[in-house]
């Protein structure tokens, strides 16, 4: 059996992490100067260059409880001197403080300081060094009287039963010391700066050591555990039990928690149970089945009066990890920034004072949460409109509760679907979410589990399914496969090793390399991998997934540009198993691969008479080339929109390319227009209004072609905001995905609305035609100013559209231009609801610069498109002050604000000219949706 000792990283007070880290006096009090030195030549934890020329102290002053809690001092990424060190040469940086002075303290706080915690970065933040092995932050004890244990070093020792076990410590005061086992004391000795004893160990102890300064009251103690040899019980896993957490139906006290880990000799589990407090011993010991290499055990919860169970995987007596199927978790650094009020409410407390980094948190005694829509009707592949949104940077409070609030806004633009970039657990609060730790536990930034599953419910009953964001080719550091297999024995950097059973030893794409990278070719990260998608799909009642850098899902070395069977091999059997547990359930793939291979997979499974086999959905990126056209430019054939635009189309899957001119990860469509659109005489695409007039165009000629589509948040009115906006005003590629300003008051702005309007208009078309169907259409969008889109529905009626044919002017001159129709008579001007009289099918029309035109042979796309604004409604007095009143009877009225938030509603058979009241509601701009039978408009309405 191997003795493996667990270091005592965050029990035992000043660390100096294999002497990169060295305060000199080694004791002080907060009112003593005292030098702080750090060594670059280290290597772990340490990302700053050994030839830096600048390095900063970002450091704080608290409590062991909290280190950082009084005061912190630093500006992390700005290189203001605030913490700069002195270079010494050599690596070397110093930096001397009195604590007192340096953290602003006052008498109080001076009085009850006794941690300092630190880190070490590069002037723009872009380098750090951290604490080995676990790459935490650095803490260092304030106080003149200090006590550390001499032996043990760990805070979990392996022993033999009736081995002799000395317990040895200094002080750097005298001290009257006591020792404690299991609660019991066991020996004193007093008045001396010097401590040992030995005593034979014949059953699991938690052993306290504490030191009294002599005729003072200062106290230290320090705690660790003896462990007797754990001998696992060879015991095959109970049937029916899967990896992670398992109820007993008929049991509910009862649970079983199953670990995937070959190669483990044993595996403790701790936890907060009243017999456990986060130590180790062998009653939380696990089973092993060898035949499954799986550790198991089941516990008995009916003794433990909480309503949370935290636990963590502590991996033979050397490092621990939360359960990697974690369905939440509790962060030691990520928590204490969570707002309580409005995102989080009653968060825990993470126990600092036992354990660190992340646990595995249960919450018990948990209501079911009863779903209002339980068996949503997804929309057809073909008819998708994906608003793409990350929650972050979508509102204040960024949570599900503020989407919640916006779905109406949403809803009225006519998405069906939006697709939440990344919320499963990620490192950090402020991030895109494409680094994660944790892959099947929700991030709590954005909420609690129930409040997902009601923005889910919200969602379906605005007939919009939710597709969420994840993350399969990579991990961070931070999980939990990860430490439990690489060459540094649980740290967050290193290396996998080769028996690693997620994770590869290297990621063969030198090119696109992300964090960890997963190894899709491992039959563990397969069954990892299924129940990952099968757990989102049931507990949350998502609708489908959008995979991550899918060009990854392979071992190919190379930069994945190649057609690769393999890779095909592995996202076909994903599919294939998400599918047999929900049969409509939507994967997309972001790929940008050849075409060959991602017709090979979007023909997966295709059945063009079954609507629940359209197959997989590939991203199609036509950013650039919508982009150049909006600003007027060649370079601007955007015909990969559609399958039409690729290579061998006759053989493809017609509406399984989800196209789209923005995703988060380019260049923002609005920013370029103002930034570098062309110009001719007085037409100047960099003047705000024509550059959102350039937005309708494209959009006539984004949505109007058939298939699925997606838009990124806030590009229909313009966002305008570069990609990598910084928070200071500033532009710079190391902003790329930091938080971005919010612009709710965009929706004052009727030039932006009239944008959302236009859009509104042309996704209410594209839904609600059978001719947006159709296969037979043709894209005339090679690099011209003069663009044009034809669409033939051959099975059309008498009474339904036959043709549509939209024409648009690029350019920033006066055309004249033929738009071929294919027939005389009367066509309609859809978007104008107006009629227009063709007289000869090679007649030319006139276009302005940037103007375009949505034509249809019969009125009946123009006559059925709802909430279009008419003069149904008339609303007076507007501005109004106690009240206003609509001019016709009406069913039902609701007021939103500027922030598109509800805040009064009205129901009921109003006559006409009846007086609404609005005393209650202050001065400024708000919003009526007012219906009557099948008909919505929308008034702004102004309060003085």
């Amino acid at each position: 059996m191997k003795k493996i000792s667990l270091l005592l990283s965050f029990l035992m007070g000043t660390t100096l992490g294999f002497a990169q880290l060295s305060v000199t006096p080694t004791t002080f009090d907060v009112d003593d100067e005292i030098t702080i030195t750090i060594d670059l030549a280290q290597s772990q934890c340490n990302s700053i260059p050994s030839t830096a020329s600048t390095v900063y102290m970002h450091s704080g002053i608290g409590t062991e409880a909290n280190p950082w809690g009084m005061n912190v001092v630093g500006n992390w990424g700005e290189d203001d001197g605030i913490g700069e060190m002195t270079s010494q040469g050599n690596g070397i940086f110093s930096i001397s403080i009195t604590p007192s002075e340096y953290y602003s303290l006052t008498s109080q706080e001076q009085s009850d300081a006794t941690r300092m915690g630190m880190v070490f970065r590069t002037a723009d933040g872009s380098g750090e060094m951290k604490e080995p092995p676990g790459c935490d932050d650095f803490f260092v004890n304030v106080g003149s009287f200090q006590m550390t244990l001499t032996n043990p070093t760990q805070n979990s020792v392996i022993v033999s039963e009736g081995d002799n076990f000395t317990v040895s410590a200094t002080a750097s005061l005298n001290a009257d010391f006591e020792l404690f086992a299991n609660g019991s004391s066991i020996h004193t000795s007093t008045n001396t700066t010097s401590y040992s004893h030995s005593f034979t160990v014949n059953e699991d102890m938690l052993v306290e050591l504490v030191a009294t300064q002599t005729g003072g009251t200062d106290t230290k103690s320090e705690s660790f555990n003896l462990v007797l040899d754990p001998e696992p019980q060879i015991l095959a896993l109970p049937e029916g039990m899967e990896d992670g957490i398992n109820y007993n139906s008929g049991n509910p006290d009862e649970i079983t928690l199953v670990l995937y880990a070959p190669g483990k000799e044993f595996i403790h589990v701790a936890s907060n149970l009243a017999d456990s407090d986060y130590n180790i011993n062998n009653t939380y010991l696990m089973n092993f089945d060898p035949a499954t290499d799986r550790h198991w055990i089941t516990i008995d919860l009916s003794n433990h009066n909480e309503d949370h169970l935290f636990y963590e995987y502590v991996i033979e007596n050397s490092f621990r990890v939360p359960d990697p199927y974690s369905r939440l978790s509790l962060n030691e650094f990520n928590d204490p920034f969570i707002s309580s009020e409005g995102v989080f409410p009653y968060l825990p407390e993470f126990p600092t004072d036992k354990t660190e980094n992340i646990l595995t948190w249960v919450r018990l005694n948990q209501a079911e949460y009863d779903w209002q829509i339980p068996n949503f009707e997804r929309p057809n592949q073909e008819d998708l409109v994906v608003y793409e949104l990350l929650i972050r940077d979508f509102d204040e409070n960024h949570s599900y509760q503020d989407v919640i609030n916006r779905l109406d806004y949403l809803e009225e633009l006519g998405v069906n679907a939006i697709e939440f970039m990344p919320i499963s657990e990620f490192d950090n609060n402020d991030s895109w979410g494409y680094n994660p730790s944790l892959h099947m536990s929700i991030d709590k930034y954005y909420g609690t589990p129930e409040k997902f599953k009601e923005l889910v419910d919200e969602c379906h009953a605005r007939g919009m399914a939710v597709i969420l964001d994840v993350v399969y080719n990579h991990g961070t550091g931070q999980s939990p496969y990860f430490r439990m297999y690489n060459d540094c024995n649980g740290c967050f950097n290193g290396t996998p090793t080769s028996n690693n059973p997620v994770f590869a030893e290297t990621d063969p794409n030198p090119v696109f390399s992300f964090f960890e990278k997963v190894d899709h070719n491992k039959l563990y990260t397969h069954e990892w991998l299924d129940k990952m998608n099968k757990y989102w799909l049931e507990e949350y009642n998502i609708d489908g997934f959008r995979f991550d850098f899918t060009k990854g899902f392979t071992m190919t070395p190379g930069d994945g540009g190649s057609f690769d069977q393999p890779r095909i091999d592995n996202l076909t059997r994903m599919y294939n198993e998400i599918r047999a547990y929900d049969e409509t359930a939507f994967v997309i793939l972001e790929h940008f691969a050849p075409d060959s291979e991602e017709q090979v997979l979007i023909n997966h499974r295709f059945d063009g008479g079954n609507p629940n086999e359209n197959g997989m959905l590939t991203w199609g990126n036509v950013n650039f080339q919508y982009s150049q056209a909006s600003m007027g430019y060649d370079n601007s054939n955007f015909n990969r929109v559609s399958y039409k635009g690729r290579n061998n189309s006759d053989n493809w899957s017609p509406h399984s390319i989800l196209g789209y001119m923005e995703s988060h990860d380019e260049e923002r469509q609005m920013f370029k227009n103002v930034s570098f659109g062309n110009g001719s005489g007085t037409y100047d695409i960099t003047e705000l209004n024509t550059a959102l007039e350039r937005l309708e165009l494209t959009g006539a000629f984004f949505f109007t072609v058939p298939g699925p589509k997606m838009i990124w948040q806030f590009g229909e009115i313009g966002y305008d905001y570069s990609i990598n906006h910084c928070p200071d005003g500033s532009i710079s590629n190391d902003c790329r995905t930091a938080q971005k300003p919010l612009v709710w008051d965009y929706l004052e702005n009727p030039n932006r609305m009239q944008v959302y309007d236009t859009w509104k208009k042309l996704i209410q078309f594209k839904k609600q035609d059978p001719i947006f169907k159709t296969t037979n259409f043709t894209l005339e969008t090679a690099d011209d100013v003069e663009k044009k889109i034809f669409l033939i529905n051959d099975d059309a009626a008498s009474d339904e559209i036959k043709y549509v044919t939209i024409v648009g002017n690029f350019g920033v001159n006066q055309i004249t231009t033929q738009p071929f129709f294919q027939e005389t008579g009367t066509w309609y001007n859809v978007l104008e609801n107006s009629p227009f009289e063709v007289t000869d099918t090679n007649m030319s029309i006139t276009l302005e610069a940037g103007e375009f035109i949505v034509f249809a042979n019969n009125s009946a796309g123009t006559l059925s498109i709802e909430e279009q604004e008419t003069t149904l409604f008339s609303l007076y007095p507007n501005p109004a002050n106690n009240y206003f009143a609509i001019s016709e009877a009406v069913e039902e009225v609701e007021i939103f604000n500027i922030e598109g938030r509800k805040i009064n509603s009205y129901q009921g058979n109003f006559t006409a000219n009846h007086r609404f009241d609005i005393s209650n509601l202050s001065s400024g701009v708000y919003f009526l949706k007012i219906k009557k039978g099948n008909q919505t408009n929308r008034k702004k309405l102004i309060i003085e």
